[in-house]
């Protein structure tokens, strides 16, 4: 479980492919407290589990499953990524639960300045849209925000001076993906109401 504040920005330092899968490597220098194999690190919102640890790169391995579902199968060295540790005991909660498990992918259809901010618009799948409320939270590469406002396909998030300098939100380009999951409260919700005959079952669309 994570809540979706980055805690760093770490490069990719290698990338090869591994039977059906890929294996990466990330500098993780940037972040604070111990690391250990076994650990999960959200990078960009994609929870991956620490396969080999030589400070301060850990090796992830990425499944044809996780591959089908982001774009960290394209990351090429040097791409940077969010990154956020497993949340422990006694933790804040500081942005909402988040669990790394991508829903899909969107696109950028406006950028913002990676020093103020701004405004980023981004495209949602259709199916994902439904979870999407004004001043509701959404995540986007591993960030928690606040859904400032829903129009047709796209979400507008009032980005912060902040947010766009310390995490990658702030170097996306128009057409860049981005990882997407939607709160899984909303999910849950979904599923017992139509589990009483109240609403659509999750995946499908009303």
């Amino acid at each position: 479980m994570f809540t979706g504040l980055v805690a760093a920005v770490g490069a990719v330092a290698a990338s090869r492919p591994v039977g059906g899968g890929i294996d990466v490597e990330v500098d993780l220098a940037g972040l604070r407290g111990p690391v250990a194999i076994g650990d999960s690190i959200a990078l960009s919102g994609v929870c991956c589990t620490v396969v080999a640890w030589e400070p301060p790169v850990a090796r992830f391995h990425l499944s044809r499953e996780t591959l089908d579902r982001t774009w960290l199968g394209a990351a090429k060295v040097g791409h940077r990524l969010n990154l956020e540790p497993a949340l422990r005991a006694g933790d804040p909660l500081g942005g909402h639960l988040v669990q790394g498990h991508v829903d899909g992918t969107g696109g950028v259809v406006a950028a913002i300045d990676p020093g103020s901010g701004g405004d980023l618009w981004v495209r949602l799948p259709g199916p994902l849209l439904r979870y999407c409320v004004d001043k509701g939270s959404v995540t986007l590469d591993g960030v928690s925000l606040t859904i400032a406002e829903r129009r047709a396909d796209t979400i507008r998030i009032a980005v912060i001076p902040h947010t766009a300098q310390v995490t990658t939100l702030g170097r996306l380009l128009v057409g860049d993906p981005l990882h997407v999951e939607v709160d899984v409260l909303a999910k849950y919700v979904e599923q017992m109401l139509a589990a009483r005959g109240l609403g659509s079952p999750q995946g499908v669309a009303p």
